[in-house]
């Protein structure tokens, strides 16, 4: 029982809310020394994790552009384009991000991502649609927006990743299926997942609709 030391580690330091990384990586060093393994053997799991999965830090490459970006504007000049719509709702605008993503998803193109496209660019987007048609918006119908904004990315991603047929979640899916003695191929996973993602898409357009209706809500509230 000892070994999962980690584990409790873990749980104590996101309860508490400590930083992740150095909670993660305590816990990895605790469960390597009680489990047997020398510093050393745990540094070179370590190393060989991060070199095997180098891509996940490439984003950082973005920030700088994004920071560039913001800085002259991107932010502000996105939120005044979709004002010029009238018709525009944020709930409208992230309707149609969810489709756009969903399909970008489903064909492994990386278009979106919280930092790189949602706070730069989707989200202004949002705020400006509810802004034009309420001139005023008080800090909860900001808020609303900011978590909306933030949860389309979530729901685009990981029910349209799927459909793609090498998507990362598809072989694992296949993998550990196979581990159970259930036998599936990438493709039935993947065709499996195509009215998954339909249904999603659908679902989050009826929660857009309603969130819709909830800014309203907030502004009459407010008057």
């Amino acid at each position: 029982m000892i070994k999962l030391l980690g584990v409790l580690i873990i749980v104590v330091g996101f309860a508490l809310k400590l930083d992740t990384i150095a909670v993660v990586l305590t816990a990895g060093v605790v469960t390597g020394i009680v489990g047997g393994l020398s510093f050393n053997e745990i540094l070179t799991i370590l190393g060989k994790a991060f070199v095997e999965n180098r891509y996940m830090t490439v984003f950082f490459v973005t920030l700088p552009i994004i920071g560039l970006l913001e800085g002259y504007g991107l932010k502000q000049r996105a939120a005044e384009l979709i004002g010029k719509v009238k018709a525009a709702t944020s709930g409208k605008i992230l309707s149609i991000y969810m489709v756009i993503r969903t399909i970008a998803a489903a064909l492994s193109l990386r278009i979106g991502g919280h930092v790189e496209f949602i706070r730069p660019l989707i989200y202004p987007m949002a705020e400006g649609a509810d802004k034009n048609k309420y001139e005023d918006l008080p800090e909860e119908a900001v808020e609303t927006i900011k978590g909306m904004s933030a949860s389309v990315e979530n729901y685009a991603n990981f029910y349209g990743q799927n459909v793609f047929i090498a998507a990362g979640g598809v072989l694992l899916i296949v993998g550990t299926l196979g581990e159970l003695g259930i036998e599936v191929t990438e493709k039935q996973v993947s065709n499996a997942s195509i009215p998954i993602a339909i249904i999603a898409v659908i679902l989050v357009a009826i929660q857009l609709r309603l969130h819709d209706r909830k800014i309203n809500n907030i502004i009459n509230k407010n008057k």
